[in-house]
């Protein structure tokens, strides 16, 4: 090359990287491009010109940028970098580990390089390594705002909530207003119950980026959390109007309309087909494979959820996976678990196969579930956190079903069934509000399996204190305008009793206080409500139960395990017959045990048998000291029978498909 197309290109590429490094691309791009004219494997500006490509969203042309530069100089580790940040965009996963590994063979202490492979290692849940490497690079760079943000979210992912905060807090002293950070910092408050400090993270990160929909959907879970369901509601649609196609938002808010009782079961099924197609209709569906042809051969029976650890959801799926009969059904577990434990390790050992599905694309996950041959691919989550709906609009499977894990229909035509009972969907009414094809399990639609390490039930504690204490230890969002009007109308009308609330948020003195403006507003002192912050230790948790007389049931969302959990701890559970799945769950664990009686018709209902059985020491005695053995009893823990009337409901579908 002559010594002036040399300099030229020095001047030109000095010029370009000036105006890329202040973040004016448009700039930039075509200073490389000229660059690239005069020596077309120039490998430099082939590599950053393909940054440039990378960071206007234009991911395919980056990556053959990125390979171009590398096929002009082999031993290139940014371009090693750039092409595997391409591929990590793509879904790629291994293939940009390879990248990041290639990069630091070459160049071992490249904090970027170190940086990108932990996110990489993350986004594969390999969380524990992913920690290490941004500790390596932040050895090397402590100043680096990038690095220690994603250790924050590292330290998260694996439960160490205070070690995220101080990572979360040194990346916002290195990049003042890091927009990211900000967020993920009020994350980790929410969840150590910080909801004050949390709030105003949050809105300081829409003060640096207004309309931010990530700022404004994790608003609306902490509002949820709160209990503050419209304001929760009206950020969820806020960040949907602004990102239509975020699932997370629309999930969130189709989950959260479940708590609102401000909505009619007609109208809350109309958004759930509204928003279920929505997320269908950016998926790209192939046809759904045939069903497999011998109606008496054993079926392949496919399980997808987040929640394949210490989760509510086990407690009832963990019965059902021991039950199944091996000569009927094959079973397959597709596990999106970020960080297992010791229920993920029962729960695998169990199954006949088992694929952690963390860092699989929809399309990738969709694809082997073809290739397993699901017969029926059952959906455990609904629009809960990190659901894989988006998978079951590929319709992957012949036959599909949702079950367990969320109280309504999830919206989806390209799910089928869905596994309910006659208590909680009544047939004609509740038909007419599902997308799916509603199957009723005979003797209820939950089997529950009690945990070991609960502790003895005790007798009612105002046989010693005198003093009657009802409680609810379901998620405050669960707490409607109408449950608190319910349970202050109950308290009214026995001035002596107390009334007893534990939730993660309750360990914010913010929400303790909202909550007892809310009772205050009904009459009733906030000096008669004990709230309670979330116990770690599962023992502990259970314990607590020894602290209530008498459970109240929240409506328009019926509480599930935590019903389960006080029946099994002795405690009577009051509950309302209401108008929706979610509000029905109650009369259906009850009268699997045989306790009708304790299940109101109405609102006087409700406060009748509530303020009865306060009224009546012995009869609450009696019932509390038979109630464990009871349940033992009853066909709520007769896993056996259970997994039969599964097993029964999948040979109906099929049935059902092929005929």
């Amino acid at each position: 090359m002559a010594k002036a197309e040399r300099s030229k290109i020095d001047k030109l590429l000095t010029a370009a990287l000036a105006h890329h490094r202040s973040g004016n691309l448009a700039e930039a791009a075509p200073l490389y491009g000229k660059i690239l004219r005069i020596q077309p494997r120039h490998a430099a500006a082939l590599h950053l010109l393909g940054a440039v490509a990378f960071q206007q969203g234009r991911t395919d042309e980056a990556g053959e940028l990125a390979v171009r530069a590398l096929a002009a100089k082999p031993e290139f580790p940014e371009a090693l970098v750039n092409l595997g940040m391409v591929r990590r965009a793509l879904g790629r996963l291994e293939e940009a580990l390879d990248c990041f590994e290639r990069a630091l063979g070459l160049q071992p202490a490249y904090p970027d390089a170190l940086n990108s492979l932990g996110l990489t290692l993350h986004a594969l849940g390999r969380v524990g390594e992913a920690v290490d490497r941004y500790r390596q690079a932040l050895r090397l760079r402590p100043d680096y705002p990038d690095a220690l943000n994603n250790l924050g979210n590292a330290r998260y992912a694996l439960g160490d909530l205070e070690a995220a905060v101080a990572s979360f807090r040194q990346a916002l002293r290195v990049r003042p207003g890091f927009v990211d950070a900000l967020i993920n910092l009020g994350n980790a408050l929410k969840d150590l119950g910080q909801a004050g400090e949390a709030l105003v993270r949050y809105r300081e990160a829409l003060a640096f980026a207004p309309g931010m929909s990530l700022a404004l959907n994790n608003l609306g879970n902490l509002f949820k959390d709160q209990g503050r369901i419209e304001e929760a509601v009206a950020h969820y649609r806020q960040a949907l109007e602004l990102r239509p196609d975020y699932a997370d938002a629309l999930s969130n808010l189709l989950f959260t309309l479940n708590c609102s009782d401000a909505l009619s079961p007609q109208a809350l099924f109309a958004e759930h087909v509204r928003l279920g197609g929505h997320l269908e209709a950016r998926a790209t569906a192939a046809p759904p494979p045939a069903a497999a042809g011998d109606p008496g051969r054993r079926r392949r029976i496919g399980y997808v959820s987040p929640d394949f650890r210490i989760h509510s959801v086990s407690w009832f799926f963990l019965p059902l996976l021991e039950a199944h009969d091996r000569a009927a059904v094959e079973t397959f577990c597709y596990a999106d678990v970020m960080v297992p434990d010791v229920m993920t390790g029962r729960l695998r050992a169990l199954a006949d196969h088992w694929l952690s599905t963390v860092g699989l694309s929809d399309e990738a996950l969709a694809a082997r579930i073809r290739a397993d041959g699901i017969d029926i691919l059952v959906d455990l989550a609904g629009h809960t956190a990190h659901n894989r709906l988006a998978v079951f609009a590929r319709r992957p499977a012949p036959v599909q079903a949702s079950w367990l894990g969320y109280p309504n229909t999830t919206g989806l035509r390209s799910i089928g069934y869905r596994l309910v009972d006659a208590v909680t969907d009544p047939e004609g009414e509740a038909d007419a509000l599902a997308t799916e094809t509603l199957i009723r399990l005979e003797g209820g639609f939950l089997c529950y399996r009690p945990p070991a390490e609960a502790p003895e039930p005790g007798p009612p504690p105002s046989l010693e204190s005198g003093i009657v204490t009802f409680g609810s230890f379901n998620n405050p969002a669960k707490l409607s305008e109408s449950t608190l009007d319910l349970w202050a109308e109950l308290l009214k009308r026995l001035p002596a009793a107390r009334l007893l609330l534990k939730g993660q948020s309750f360990g914010d003195a913010g929400t303790a206080a909202i909550t007892r403006e809310r009772f205050a507003g009904r009459g009733v002192d906030g000096g008669r409500l004990e709230l309670v912050a979330r116990i770690a230790d599962a023992a502990g948790h259970l314990g607590a139960y020894r602290r209530l007389d008498i459970a109240l049931d929240p409506i328009p969302y019926n509480g599930t395990t935590t019903t389960c959990e006080a029946l099994w701890m002795g405690v009577p559970v009051v509950t309302l017959l209401g108008d929706r799945h979610a509000g029905r769950v109650g009369a259906s664990l009850l009268g699997a045990l045989g306790l009708g009686e304790l299940v109101g018709r109405d609102r006087e209902g409700y406060l009748g048998i509530a303020a009865a059985l306060a009224a009546d020491p012995a009869r609450l005695a009696a019932l509390r000291s038979g109630l464990r053995a009871r349940m033992a009893g009853s066909r709520l823990c007769d896993a056996p029978a259970f997994a039969r009337a599964v097993e029964a409901a999948y040979r109906a579908m099929v049935g059902r498909r092929q005929g």
